[in-house]
């Protein structure tokens, strides 16, 4: 299947520096195991544009609508992207969330730097999210998150990169050297996480886990965006996944994925559900992908910001913690295993004192107390995602129930 980059809107003024977008979040999504490393960017989007009645298309097969997508060459295409997302995530003593940790929208860093793509990822925790994409092949690209009064937005122009966060008015630029690629370690391209946030993208990752473990079928027709489509069904033919079902939207004309949806086993709203709202496939307007610091604005170029220093650090420790993955299990049933930093705190007995029992007090707020022939630990539920956590430090994550998760520990001791 052909790369579909993020792309713009219809030339409004949208990209003018000088105004203030409204921005907001956006990540892609993995299926099904790194969805486990993502959780934050399980998404749900309302519907786009949809006009009354579904249209008349001539009859095509599941087979047939999976090769047009695949077929798809579109790299050119401007639009909005709207999200939203429902996974559930528990709440926090005190009544703080998970997706707190992210940092606000377009906020700062602990140290007042603008904040970093990956904590973009974790505001997709929650809640309803606008992206303005564009893209005009492998060389340009442009999203920009928004809300109101403000806006974080990731430009790709060539060898240029720029990420503009406008509440804290700060900049991050990087040149890639004359003849340099990304094998050079140097990115040519936007930040994987906030790059891959279209349905097409979101598509090829569920396309990929679509085996004999799983029913497809053609479900009827749709409008997207004002576009005629196809919706593909995805069922997982699995006891054990959380994942109930998946829709794709695709362009009747084009085999471009408009529409995506992630039903979870348990019912009720979609966790995940990314679509456009507007879309254009023809070349955006030239001036889309320019960018100039705005007056006054902190600009700070990358081999300062992200390659080295304190945050080379976190990137090599990051690198190292993930060194120990493992995934056992196939298809919709895949489990990822890693060995934590070191044993969780076991939830102390009656007439215990000091800080263990705060840290099993803790554990036992958020997560369910379980035990196996692994021992005992923790399990922290979402409405797609779950994760175990045993006392000896072991951590267990799939889009898997409960029992899958107990089982994968007690075969693994």
């Amino acid at each position: 299947m052909a790369r579909i980059r993020p792309t713009q809107v219809e030339d409004d003024g949208f990209w003018d520096e000088e105004r203030p977008a409204r921005r907001t979040k956006a990540a892609r999504y993995a299926v099904p195991v790194a969805v486990a490393g993502i959780a934050a960017a399980t998404i749900g989007l309302v519907p786009a544009l949809a006009s009354s009645g579904d249209p008349d298309l001539p009859k095509i097969s599941a087979e047939r609508l999976i090769s047009k997508m695949a077929a798809s060459d579109t790299e050119r295409l401007s639009g909005s992207v709207k999200i939203t997302t429902d996974l559930g995530l528990p709440s926090l003593p005190g009544g703080g969330s998970f997706s707190d940790f992210g940092g606000g929208a377009g906020g700062e860093g602990g140290d007042g730097s603008s904040a970093a793509p990956e904590n973009k990822l974790m505001e997709l925790a929650s809640g309803s999210h606008t992206l303005r994409v564009a893209a005009d092949g492998p060389e340009r690209q442009r999203v920009s998150i928004i809300e109101n009064a403000a806006e974080y937005s990731l430009i790709h122009n060539g060898d240029e990169t720029w990420a503009y966060d406008s509440k804290s008015n700060a900049v991050v630029h990087s040149t890639a050297p004359e003849g340099a690629g990304a094998r050079d370690g140097h990115p040519r391209e936007l930040p994987k996480d906030l790059e891959d946030v279209t349905p097409q993208q979101f598509a090829k990752q569920v396309l990929a886990s679509v085996d004999d473990t799983t029913d497809v079928s053609v479900d009827g027709t749709t409008r997207v965006a004002g576009r005629d489509a196809y919706e593909l069904l995805i069922e997982p033919k699995s006891d054990d996944t959380t994942v109930g079902s998946v829709r794709i939207a695709v362009d009747a004309d084009n085999g471009t994925p408009l529409k995506f949806t992630l039903t979870p086993k348990s019912g009720g709203k979609a966790v995940v559900d990314v679509a456009f709202t507007k879309v254009d496939f023809g070349k955006p307007a030239a001036g889309t992908f320019d960018f100039t610091p705005p007056k006054g604005a902190k600009v700070t170029e990358e081999g300062d910001h992200r390659r080295g220093g304190e945050d080379g650090m976190k990137d090599k420790d990051a690198q190292e913690a993930l060194s120990g993955l493992n995934v056992i299990g196939e298809g919709w049933d895949s489990i990822a295993t890693l060995d934590g930093p070191g044993g969780a705190p076991a939830s102390p007995g009656k007439g215990d004192g000091g800080p263990g029992q705060d840290a099993g007090g803790f554990l036992d707020s958020l997560g369910k107390k379980v035990t196996g022939d692994f021992g005992s630990g923790h399990v922290f539920s979402t409405r797609l995602v779950n994760a175990l956590l045993t006392d000896d430090g072991k951590v267990y994550v799939g889009a898997v129930d409960k029992d899958a998760l107990v089982a994968a520990a007690n075969k693994a001791k």
